[in-house]
């Protein structure tokens, strides 16, 4: 019997310092904390059982998992690979990301993450204007990102995603163009771009409210991703979702099967999984700083319908759509017939179209995405 395919999520939540924009789980100030959170997360790995699953891909992200002693990550990488060694899966033809900062990296850890079978790095960019950096509070200038990424070519890492951020305060087309330009040079086969998305209690939140920054109009914002998108396809990157972008065959697999609706497991504080239709996430530190890894709040039990909707939904994301045969092999059902009355509203409203086998976003509807998928919630 074939095994379902099944992802790794790690979850460090320890930073130098935070981003302004930034309203994930982490911390900074807590490096005590961090020897035995990894024991933690460890205890929670073993409480698994995965013998009925292929685990496929490993992601460790944050926070800032480079901040972190490189010998905190071969434990976590040495836990997750003696549990594989008796689930016959191979660790090294599994994909196995870490999500790296300029500024918290060495080559003694990049040595060690390779050694410990890393075979993807994740850097955050955001902007190569310094001015930008440090407005929304990052860590590190444009030289200093270089550096570390001459670091990750000089150790043999070949596999590489780059984050860039757009929509962000007092940017420019001309920004947008420069760190493109600057992209081109270097030559990575993968890179995210995220419009920034103003969360409440943030630093940045405080900022723009404030008057002491100012965002770009949202028509401004529209130019910035149709300027990336047509520049990133002209030089043979494929836009294969919403916000990525990658060289034939270079893809992130890890993110890729979760748009496709296939299992994860999310270890450590906040970290969210999926297995067997429930939808659930570990819970924050408490005020005492402890952590309990058997502290889970079920956030959706699925009921078929859900499955069916939510496939949709995730799909959609992809730039090549649904593929109506997959649907119909997984589910049974034609989503053509299941959903005609929201793909026929979809099409009319010219933000979907259905091209052979798949249902895809137009380009009206890449713009106004979120209004589709909320089709499908």
């Amino acid at each position: 019997m074939k095994r379902e395919e099944l992802g790794i999520y790690i979850h460090i939540p320890f930073c130098k310092s935070k981003c302004y924009y930034c309203d994930f789980v982490s911390y900074t100030n807590q490096c005590e904390q961090i020897e035995p959170y990894i024991e933690k997360v460890i205890q929670e790995w073993q409480q698994y059982d995965i013998s009925d699953y292929n685990v496929t891909t490993v992601y460790i992200g944050g926070g800032t998992p480079s901040f972190i002693e490189e010998k905190y990550v071969k434990q976590l990488l040495e836990a997750i690979k003696e549990k594989l060694r008796n689930n016959e899966t191979k660790f090294e033809e599994m994909e196995v990301t870490i999500e790296i900062n300029p500024g918290t990296i060495t080559r003694e850890k990049l040595e060690q993450y390779k050694k410990s079978g890393i075979n993807r790095i994740s850097m955050g960019l955001q902007s190569t204007n310094n001015k930008l950096l440090k407005q929304i509070g990052r860590i590190h200038n444009y030289q200093e990102f270089l550096e570390a990424y001459q670091l990750i070519q000089e150790v043999g890492f070949e596999n590489m995603n780059i984050d860039f951020m757009i929509g962000l305060p007092n940017q420019t087309i001309q920004d947008i163009k420069q760190t493109l330009k600057e992209i081109q040079k270097l030559n990575p086969n993968h890179v995210s771009i995220y419009s920034l998305i103003v969360e409440e209690g943030t630093k940045i939140e405080e900022l723009i409210n404030s008057g002491e920054l100012e965002l770009p109009d949202e028509e401004k914002e529209r130019q910035m991703y149709w300027y990336v998108k047509n520049t990133l396809e002209q030089n043979g990157y494929k836009h294969y979702e919403i916000s990525n972008f990658a060289k034939e065959g270079k893809e992130s697999k890890h993110n890729l099967n979760c748009w496709e609706q296939k299992e994860y497991i999310g270890l450590g504080v906040s970290a969210h999984s999926y297995l067997r239709g429930v939808r659930y996430s570990n819970s924050d530190f408490t005020k005492t700083k402890e952590w309990d890894f058997t502290d889970k709040k079920i956030e959706e039990k699925q009921t078929l319908e859900d499955k069916k909707r939510e496939y949709m939904l995730l799909g959609l994301r992809k730039i090549e759509g649904v593929s109506i045969q997959k649907f119909k092999e997984k589910y049974i059902d034609n989503p053509i017939y299941l959903y005609r009355k929201e793909l026929n509203k979809l099409v009319e409203a010219g933000l979907l179209e259905i091209n052979g086998d798949f249902i895809r976003l137009t380009s009206k509807g890449i713009d106004v995405a979120n209004l589709v998928w909320e089709e499908f919630v």
